[in-house]
């Protein structure tokens, strides 16, 4: 399933499945039906496989069936970050490629590291698709991209093995680290990544039945048009049942908690001269099999 959140006329947000170019409403779908399902896909998840499973049946109904008022053009809609997350668990360097040039560009330590390197983003940094990305230049003048594949937690997890993680996993989405390279304070990245807007998210979440192979996508990000990453998810140092198990060896996910699985090299720091976001640009981020998540950049001041 292809979820998303949605709004109409910029009315309440509300869940969707993702139906080539429509969006069918969950909630209608299942009222029709003498169904219930929640109206929002942090509490869908939370409800766990009785909530997918009544979900995949009324999608996978015959669609003569479906009320004209559950059914909308994808261009109707207003999509919206999917949820927001508990928190974000983003991961540094986990592409080899990336930590070379971060290395050259960003004073980072030459070598692969031995561990995951983790930090985090504040759930006030989500934005959605459409939505802007904030250049505040007193604070920034080298906002940067990173398109990375985002994991949805679907139940809480703690002290989890690798054979296990991917139990763990609801499915799927996109998140672009945006960061301000010259707000890392003596090496610490929240304030660099953490600034409102510096978290677009979306512009769904594909279920993990409908992600066969998620260590096996291509991965790339457009700024105006032009490709600056291009990659696979194969090429991650640390896979994604490695990073579940890190991370729950000591901090628990939570359902719909999002991990951030690490960026590809082709930032704009890495470039030769370094390139840099700025108010007009637009950034396209795309991962194999989940879609496009568009987010122009305009001045915050």
């Amino acid at each position: 399933m292809r979820l998303v959140t949605y709004t109409l006329d910029d009315t309440t947000d509300r869940l969707g499945a993702r139906i080539e170019d429509h969006v069918l409403d969950l909630a209608t779908l299942a009222d029709r039906a003498g169904v219930q399902l929640p109206a929002d896909l942090l509490s869908f998840i939370r409800a766990g496989s009785a909530a997918r499973d009544a979900a995949r049946q009324l999608i996978d109904g015959d669609p003569t069936g479906w009320p004209a008022e559950a059914v909308h053009r994808i261009d109707d809609v207003s999509l919206r970050a999917p949820l927001r997350p508990g928190k974000i668990v983003g991961v540094g360097l986990n592409y080899v490629e990336h930590v070379e040039e971060s290395s050259r560009s960003l004073d980072t330590d030459k070598e692969l590291p031995t561990r995951p390197v983790l930090f985090s983003k504040p759930a006030t940094a989500v934005t959605g698709p459409g939505q802007p990305i904030l250049h505040n230049a007193d604070l920034t003048s080298q906002l940067d991209w990173e398109c990375e594949l985002a994991v949805v937690i679907g139940r809480t997890a703690f002290r989890v093995s690798e054979e296990d993680a991917f139990e763990y996993v609801f499915g799927y989405s996109i998140v672009n680290d945006i960061s301000a390279r010259d707000q890392r304070r003596s090496g610490q990245w929240f304030f660099s990544k953490g600034q409102d807007s510096y978290a677009p998210f979306g512009p769904c979440v594909v279920t993990t039945d409908d992600v066969p192979d998620p260590m096996a996508l291509d991965l790339s990000l457009r700024v105006n048009g032009v490709t600056k990453q291009k990659s696979n998810t194969r090429h991650m140092l640390f896979p994604i049942a490695r990073l579940i198990a890190d991370i729950s060896s000591g901090v628990a996910l939570e359902p719909g908690d999002v991990i951030a699985t690490g960026s590809p090299s082709g930032v704009g720091a890495g470039m030769v001269p370094p390139e840099f976001l700025v108010p007009g640009d637009t950034v396209e981020a795309t991962v194999e099999g989940i879609g496009t998540l568009t987010n122009p950049v305009i001045d915050a001041r």
